[in-house]
């Protein structure tokens, strides 16, 4: 599964990031590793939220890759 992030300066210094596929789906990080580290875990964090409230069967196992 991939998503598309979107990174941005933080005015305060360092990043943040957004996944536009997933609403309220953010992070940030100091520096831009560390940044699209911390998307794997808000991708997984989010998608466990929507799983969640769906009530569904269908669980999603694992993000794979991101596409920054």
């Amino acid at each position: 599964m991939n998503f598309r992030a979107i990174i941005h300066d933080a005015e305060e210094g360092g990043f943040w990031a957004e996944v536009p596929a997933l609403p309220g789906c953010f992070t940030q990080g100091e520096t831009l590793e560390e940044v699209r580290a911390n998307l794997q875990e808000a991708i997984r964090g989010c998608l466990a939220v929507l799983n969640e409230r769906k009530g569904s069967s269908e669980r999603v196992r694992e993000v794979l890759e991101i596409a920054v």
